[in-house]
């Protein structure tokens, strides 16, 4: 019996593409600067986004802190989202590595606005941390995306103030894709960029940073010094060098599976869909009876080869990926009616 995973799109299994470049792959060394799949993997990525340069990181949260590290320096503050995913997923990095503070926006569409920057800024005072950085995230942990129109707007109230802008794009072109525009567009209003490969992109390990060529010269330092330089790195590479032309083309197909899950879940007048946050392929629903103990849910499903994550704050959220089709979904819409009764 096949194991529907629906936990998130990291779970994602490389293809046999992807396993085929492995085997293949150039390598060399990549902290000396030699590994040509990796250097390949940097050039197509920093085109990718419109950046001058980019480097190969082992995870998305490596991505997030290498840029925090090279951006700041200890006792700084930076402005980010209260929920974005820095501040709730990434273990207190940012304080332990680069000793900043965190100046938090707490707006209900978790979004950053040119006023919470200028809000937030601090005053040049010698009681105060300086702020030195803003953080912005496309697309959102809940499921949102923010326009482009959005994201300049932000963009330029931090330049108002000096500042540079990180983007979190772990989820980059999931949201371009929903918004129907280039990723570099986008990447357009940060000066640097973090790419998760190993989400939807289903690499299974890595992640890029783009921007300025002295701002990836300073993040490749920080990244050594944090243990992520890697050696023979290029059979990873090669994962996301098919990550970038070609799983990111074909996106829209877990968006449109998330758009088919939802409006099956709304069928059954014992749920509530969240149909409004279904932008990219995550879908959050709840029990439409408060009441009603949906504790076991995650453990009933497991039992049937179904893996999701138990509800948090009342929502459960599934997300579709390259390893869900709208059979699982089907299964899995009919194990959730045999639960709920």
């Amino acid at each position: 019996m096949k194991i529907i995973d629906m936990r998130s799109d990291t779970v994602t299994r490389p293809t046999p593409e992807m396993r085929r470049a492995m085997a293949e792959a150039p390598v060399g060394d990549d902290v000396y600067g030699d590994d040509p799949t990796v250097n390949q993997l940097e050039a197509l990525g920093a085109q990718t986004l419109g950046k001058e340069a980019a480097v190969f990181v082992p995870s998305g949260v490596m991505g997030n802190q290498v840029s925090i590290m090279a951006w700041t320096s200890p006792g700084d503050e930076i402005i980010l989202g209260a929920n974005c995913h820095i501040v709730q997923h990434e273990a207190g990095a940012a304080g332990r590595l680069s000793g900043v503070n965190y100046a938090p926006v707490a707006n209900p569409d978790d979004k950053i606005y040119p006023a919470d920057v200028h809000r937030l800024v601090r005053p040049d005072d010698i009681h105060c941390p300086r702020t030195s950085l803003v953080c912005l995230e496309n697309a959102l942990g809940n499921g949102d995306v923010v326009s482009a129109a959005q994201m300049a707007e932000t963009y330029r109230a931090a330049k108002e103030h000096g500042l540079p802008v990180h983007l979190d794009g772990a989820r980059l072109f999931n949201a371009a894709c929903a918004l129907k525009v280039e990723a570099r567009e986008l990447a357009a209003s940060a000066d640097s960029v973090s790419l998760c490969l190993s989400k939807g992109l289903c690499s299974p390990v890595g992640a890029l940073i783009c921007g300025p060529k002295d701002f990836i010269a300073k993040a490749r330092r920080c990244r050594k010094l944090i243990g992520g330089g890697m050696r023979q790195a290029g059979i990873l590479a090669a994962c996301g060098l098919i990550s970038l032309t070609k799983m990111a083309a074909r996106l829209k197909d877990d968006h449109d599976n998330a758009q088919y899950l939802g409006a099956r879940l709304a069928e059954m007048a014992f749920l509530k869909v969240d149909a409004d946050r279904i932008k990219i392929n995550m879908v959050y629903w709840q029990p439409a009876d408060p009441a009603f103990d949906a504790s076991g849910l995650a453990d009933y499903f497991k039992e049937r080869g179904i893996l999701i994550n138990p509800a948090d704050n009342g929502y459960f959220r599934l997300v579709t990926h390259n390893d869900v089709n709208r059979d699982d979904i089907d299964r899995l819409v009919a194990e959730l009616k045999k639960f709920m009764g």
